[in-house]
């Protein structure tokens, strides 16, 4: 059947819809955004992974001892689904190795180490883009040198996402932070929405939408008053601000997508599929940043909060800087923590060590008490009440899913949407056998994505050794006919040499044929001179002379 083309967008964005599943979860955020964003300082030393976005890790570009300056490109994009990493500060490469990351799976990975100078020396500033009279390729082609990513936790590249090849209907802004205790998009479009809006504008003349909306969470009053006095400063009438309801996880770029047009993005697709593409409020600013200061992303917001640490705040935040040194700057432990996680509480991953490095997509860190968040009890056996399936906000069948991942039945677990799961842990928070069912997904996609590589590898050794086959047996059958041509061509010299021998041979036969008729034949001496009849006799005479036996001395 034909697909059903969605419905047309209301412009005035004054109806809100559901989608399914959700929680109303307990806000703390506002202990966070109370306070002014400030720096964290520049560490002594910086750890930067060469993986801090979806897609290829970059391809280091300097070696150990190598001096570098802030804003230099420290590793080159690998592929089109990559980012380039660039120096937060100056100093001096002291190891390229692999050491502990922010990652769900707890695995080292490659990093660039380099112990800073403490003087921010910057490569020379380059001039600054006007935005508005450049070409969208030219601005799209910077923001990817800059090495944007998602800045809301998915740290897909920006360029790539902004590559549309269908005209786009609406440029959605995502400012709903909907996770409980993550407070760094509301202090940046608190502080800075002139930042916001600009970096919005840009976005909107690459790419060419119709319409333009930022969302904001009902429950962030002052952000949304903040964004609409500047777009008053701005003398801005095309983008809208618009509320959404504090239902987790509305940030979900698919649930807000729903929220506010009543379009469902198809599965395995793409927002762009169906006219609409999103992005991050701390994308747009960092995006701005990158064309209209020519700085690439270098810095990010990161909230540090938690009943664990002494002062829940915002700070400006240089990548690779480790967690110790945001934990310092907030204030220090407050009281014994029973984890520490990188995220916030429903969707964050706990780390065994503060000296794992902030890296692009790092939003939280977020210290936690027994008190606060005490230790999960032993999973006890599913009791199918089918709570599960009552929040999940992708419409799911989350007890299945279970039982297909703990079985390793992968190709069910994929036909009944494992991949279209968003890891929000909804189903984990109101499961009454307390099983760790995000856990059990993410064991399964890592395994199917392992099942995947492993194929493509097997596929590509197999087009290889047929390509070898394929390749000797045209070798094989180049010299035989190699030898074929250099036989065909030995016959044809052969021929060749025996019809000159025949050629010859038949000559000399003519030849000599007519010097034996020339001797035979009778001559008219009546027409010959006296010369010539002596001439003639002297041939005759020596002729009789050979013929005629000799005698003996």
């Amino acid at each position: 059947m034909p697909e059903t083309p969605p419905r047309p967008l209301d412009l005035s964005f004054t109806q809100r819809f559901r989608f399914h599943g959700g929680l109303h979860l307990e806000v703390c955020q506002e202990v966070a955004a109370a306070h002014p964003i400030r720096p964290a300082g520049i560490p002594p030393q910086l750890v930067l992974p060469l993986a801090q976005h979806i897609g290829e890790p970059a391809r280091c570009l300097v070696a150990v001892g190598d001096p570098v300056r802030r804003g230099q490109c420290l590793a080159e994009a690998a592929g089109m689904v990559s980012a380039p990493v660039h120096a937060p500060t100056s100093g001096t490469v002291v190891a390229i190795e692999p050491r502990p990351v922010p990652h769900p799976s707890g695995l080292p990975s490659t990093c660039i180490v380099i112990d800073t100078d403490g003087r921010d020396t910057a490569l020379p500033a380059a001039p600054a883009t006007d935005y508005t009279q450049s070409d969208p390729a030219e601005l799209l082609e910077q923001v990817r040198a800059a090495g944007i990513v998602g800045l809301g936790g998915a740290g897909f590249p920006t360029a790539l996402k902004l590559e549309h090849r269908q005209p786009i209907e609406l440029l959605l802004i995502n400012g709903a932070e909907c996770e409980p205790c993550i407070a760094c998009d509301d202090g940046l479009m608190r502080e800075r929405p002139h930042e916001v809006i600009e970096g919005v504008r840009m976005l909107r003349h690459i790419v060419q939408a119709a319409a333009c909306v930022i969302a904001v969470e009902d429950n962030m009053p002052e952000a949304e008053q903040a964004l609409r006095q500047a777009l008053v400063e701005l003398h801005e009438h095309d983008i809208q601000v618009v509320n959404v309801p504090a239902v987790y996880p509305t940030g979900g770029e698919r649930q807000l997508i729903k929220v506010l047009t009543d379009r469902e993005v198809p599965s395995q697709g793409f927002p762009a599929d169906i006219g609409i593409i999103v992005q991050n409020v701390g994308t747009a600013a960092a995006a701005f940043a990158a064309v209209s200061r020519a700085q690439p992303l270098t810095s990010r917001i990161v909230t540090v909060a938690g009943d664990g640490v002494r002062e829940a705040c915002n700070l400006e935040v240089r990548i690779g800087t480790p967690v110790r040194h945001l934990i310092a700057a907030a204030g220090g432990y407050g009281s014994r923590i029973e984890r520490l996680l990188i995220g916030g509480p429903m969707m964050g991953f706990t780390v065994d060590s503060d000296s794992v490095p902030v890296i692009k997509t790092t939003n939280c860190i977020l210290a936690v008490t027994a008190q606060s968040m005490p230790a999960p009890p032993p999973a006890q056996p599913c009791i199918r009440c089918g709570k599960c399936t009552e929040v999940c906000p992708a419409n799911l069948l989350p007890q299945q899913l279970y039982w297909f991942a703990r079985a390793a039945s992968h190709d069910a677990a994929q036909d009944f949407g494992l991949f279209d799961c968003i890891e929000c842990g909804c189903c984990a928070h109101v499961c009454p056998s307390h099983i760790p069912l995000v856990q059990y997904y993410r064991h399964a996609k890592t395994a199917i994505w392992t099942q995947e590589k492993q194929k493509r590898a097997s596929d590509i050794a197999r087009a290889r050794h047929e390509a070898r086959l394929a390749r000797l047996e045209r070798i094989k059958r180049e010299r035989a006919e190699q030898l074929a041509r250099k036989k065909r061509a030995l016959a044809d010299k052969e021929a060749g040499d025996n019809a000159r021998k025949s050629a010859i041979q038949a000559a000399l036969e003519r030849v000599q044929k007519k010097k034996e008729q020339a001797g035979t034949r009778p001559r008219n001496i009546d027409n010959l001179t006296a010369e010539q009849r002596r001439q003639i006799e002297e041939v005759d005479r020596r002729r009789v002379n050979r013929s005629s036996p000799q005698d003996p001395e």
